[in-house]
């Protein structure tokens, strides 16, 4: 795609390259849009958003004319070829998604990829973000995190029992139709104990951030303490026990011989350390092996 883009304008003369800008805009408050985003949305040709009719609502608050271009997952591909062609002939452009920084769990990576490929500059221009805006507030670690964006319903459970053993902090986005079931499988597969901060409607004026353990949290869901309403960042704290995986394993071996699970899963709890939940996993790979 890039030869093909560069030699259509080195045929005619005509390259001239500009650049894209990707622009984060408010994830709610209008007071977080940042001075140098408001200039370079005035300054471009082209404004690409994922929602034209969101993204207008911030053009007329802030007085910004530039000319609209839908860009969304259903015609990434196509729209990104249409527009590294205009910035090969010279025009900017600017990605904006419907709120927060841009290509975090929303389209955007085409673009960038094709533009760089092309050899086209791609400029950040830094603001809000709700991942990191919700863990600078939720006390738990953040020297390390792990960013999951939008679980898929089908697959939530595999993915939470692969972040078992996850030390650092983990991040999740959900919508509100699907945030109790969320934290029904959050029970299932870690169980009651571990640690969850729910940040809701951060920057609006109905922002929550509430911390408890997983029963908690479901129980804040159930009764209406925390709303089904608005969007939703879900923080998992890591796992703080170490253990030697082996040791857990052998342990639990040596145990389900004698025992039923559940019975070899508590006493292993006691002398691991290990959460109940991880073992009693771990001991139905055991079985099935055996």
């Amino acid at each position: 795609m890039k030869t093909e883009l560069v030699r259509s304008y080195l045929y005619t003369g005509e390259m001239s390259m500009s650049k894209l800008y990707i622009v984060a805009t408010p994830i709610g408050n209008l007071k977080d849009m940042t001075e140098r985003a408001i200039e370079t949305l005035r300054s471009v040709d082209w404004i690409a958003a994922e929602d034209t009719r969101r993204s207008k609502k911030l053009l007329v608050h802030f007085d910004l004319k530039a000319r609209m271009r839908s860009y969304h997952d259903h015609n990434e591909r196509q729209v990104s070829e249409q527009l590294v062609a205009k910035m090969l002939a010279g025009e900017s452009v600017a990605l904006v998604s419907d709120a927060g920084t841009p290509l975090i769990s929303d389209p955007g990576y085409r673009i960038v990829r094709l533009a760089r490929e092309a050899g086209i500059d791609v400029i950040p221009i830094p603001g809000a973000s709700a991942m990191l805006a919700a863990l600078s507030v939720s006390g738990l670690a953040t020297d390390r995190f792990v960013f999951m964006g939008f679980l898929k319903k089908k697959a939530r459970k595999k993915q939470l029992q692969s972040l078992l053993r996850e030390s650092g902090t983990v991040i999740i986005y959900e919508a509100p139709h699907r945030v109790s079931e969320l934290m029904d499988d959050m029970l299932a597969v870690l169980g009651a104990d571990r640690t969850v901060v729910v940040a809701r409607e951060l920057t609006k004026r109905y922002e929550q951030v509430i911390s408890g353990s997983v029963a908690e949290q479901r129980a804040n869901l159930k009764d209406g303490t925390i709303p089904e309403k608005g969007e939703f960042v879900i923080l998992l704290e890591g796992m703080t026990v170490d253990y030697d995986e082996h040791r857990a394993d052998e342990v639990l071996q040596f145990l389900l011989k004698e025992v039923a699970v559940s019975k070899a899963v508590m006493l292993a709890a006691k002398v691991t350390g290990v959460s109940k939940n991880e073992l009693y996993q771990r001991a139905l790979a055991i079985k099935d092996v055996s």
